[in-house]
């Protein structure tokens, strides 16, 4: 049976690797050689460590890539901890996505081809890509993968999300309909920051951000702050961001001087902090992205934002949350949520190609692919003041 008839999960299936003769977790300070596939893995007993895997070899519609570049999304102490980070320190997002085994980190990354498997004829040796790591089973039969909106696939792979093995490592198969061509001008850093950019452009897609709406973004955390670049480079105006700490603020002022900041006061009622991102705007806003996923915050989000408007929720939360039900009926305000992404990779490689969006400031701490679980570490402790931290190899 050829790759081309096997569904993903099945080709995908993460015993291949745990059951490999060659898998082991390594000791805390082994050195692997670097010719070694290694890779960064956490478990149930929350546990980082690196374990050697087997090198994968490309099947039909397949390409081996050398993983230059994954980023690792920092903690904000105020909102639900990234993916990766929360699958280390929880084991689980939901009801859905548990960790029950060994099971590899990392979604946010771009490399290097080394070779195409059988049937690949759009790529070759040496070209550079970023990963879209959400692979849907794109069957005629798929409502969501037929309509376009394919980040509703029932039947998708998410590498990273367990059970399935992640992009931290230095070797990885990957599908070559899922990849996108970086421009020269474009780094393998800029490529793997892709990914969380393109959750910000799904939210200003889904939000429908027009030239010179007024908007208020809340949490300066990674996807805050690629929202605020998004946002500006949409044409919002005025734009205010919230945070509970000005170090953040600064930061956010530093990539768009032009927006307004408010620090966030922990013994203010929502309404109370509304009135002050309400002054600081000039009057209500048009639109809240709310980035935070805290219950506070969208009330906050709520308040702020006039008749007729709409908060669009882009942050992850707790499983069950109250809503001022009848301010936000009485103001015709639209609440809108997004699930991950979807046809919004090339857009992101256009406009940080163009020079729409410079997103390079947002890597503030770098690492070595030996030196991964030293990086979770950092991006896990808000002390470090990560906004992004990268794994290069």
């Amino acid at each position: 049976m050829s790759n081309s008839q096997v569904a993903n999960p099945e080709l995908y299936d993460p015993r291949k690797v745990l059951d490999h003769p060659d898998f082991r977790v390594l000791n805390s300070g082994e050195k692997p050689s670097k010719e070694s596939n290694i890779a960064a893995f956490y478990n149930p007993a929350h546990e980082i460590h690196l374990v050697e895997k087997p090198k994968p070899k490309p099947g039909p519609g397949q390409v081996l890539i050398h993983v230059r570049a994954t980023g690792i999304c920092g903690q904000v102490p105020y909102m639900p901890l990234s993916p990766d980070v929360h699958f280390w320190k929880h084991g689980r997002i939901g009801d859905s996505m548990i960790v029950t085994d060994e099971c590899g980190s990392g979604h946010e990354s771009a490399g290097e081809i080394v070779e195409v498997g059988e049937g690949v004829t759009q790529w070759k040796a040496g070209d550079r890509v970023a990963m879209e790591v959400g692979v849907p089973c794109s069957k005629p039969s798929c409502d969501a993968c037929r309509t376009g909106r394919y980040n509703g696939c029932p039947d998708v792979v998410f590498f990273s999300t367990p059970p399935y093995h992640g992009t931290l490592t230095r070797w990885h198969v990957h599908p070559a309909q899922w990849l996108h061509r970086l421009p020269d001008n474009v780094s393998f850093e800029e490529g793997s920051l892709c990914e969380p950019l393109a959750v910000a452009l799904a939210g200003i897609d889904r939000a429908g951000l027009r030239l010179g709406d007024p908007v208020v973004i809340c949490g300066a955390g990674p996807i805050g702050l690629v929202s605020l670049l998004s946002a500006r480079a949409a044409g919002a105006e005025p734009i205010v961001i919230t945070d509970l700490f000005q170090s953040r603020l600064d930061f956010a002022k530093s990539l768009v001087p032009g927006v307004h900041t408010v620090l966030i006061d922990r013994n203010a009622t929502p309404k109370a902090q509304a009135e002050v991102i309400k002054k600081a705007a000039g009057g209500p806003l048009q639109l809240a992205l709310e980035c935070t996923g805290v219950e506070s915050s969208i009330h906050t989000a709520i308040f702020s934002v006039g008749f007729g408007a709409k908060v669009f929720i882009i942050g992850v939360g707790r499983n069950e949350q109250l809503f001022p039900f009848m301010h936000l009926s009485a103001h015709e305000i639209d609440v809108q949520f997004q699930y991950r992404y979807a046809n919004q990779y090339p857009k992101a490689i256009r406009l940080i190609a163009g020079g729409l969006i410079n997103i390079k400031p947002l890597v503030t701490h770098r690492f070595t692919l030996e030196e991964a679980v030293a990086a979770f570490h950092v991006a896990a402790d808000p002390a470090q003041g990560a906004i992004k931290v990268q794994i290069q190899d």
